[in-house]
């Protein structure tokens, strides 16, 4: 069963259980907003994705540009902030096993099933 790490403020993230719901992929939802995951929990994600945290970060968002832009942030420190801060992860995450994806444009969710 797929897990989608959502932000049910994001349209993106909507869309893409949208095309779980329309293609009757069985899934499970994960609100970052409401239980963000712990630093370990997105380590296993990004395992999962085969990205580094800086890959996963939201460079967009208003916490990065004014507390964090320009800092020498460890991969350690950027998993503290993002699960500090969930706004900061890239959304919606898609896992299913051992891999994942981001899946914006919603279509990347196939790449996984």
């Amino acid at each position: 069963m797929i897990t989608v790490l959502h932000n049910s403020r994001c349209s993106k993230s909507r869309e893409a259980l949208k095309y779980l719901e329309d293609n009757k992929i069985p899934f499970t939802v994960e609100n970052i907003i409401e239980n963000p995951p712990s630093p370990e929990v997105l380590k296993s994600v990004l395992k999962k994705l085969g990205m580094r945290a800086e890959d996963l970060l939201r460079k967009n968002e208003k916490y990065y540009k004014e507390q964090l832009k320009g800092k020498p942030l460890s991969e350690d420190d950027l998993l503290e902030e993002m699960s500090a801060h969930p706004n900061l992860i890239q959304r919606p995450v898609l896992i299913n096993g051992d891999r994942a994806v981001i899946g914006r444009p919603a279509e990347n969710i196939q790449e996984i099933l």
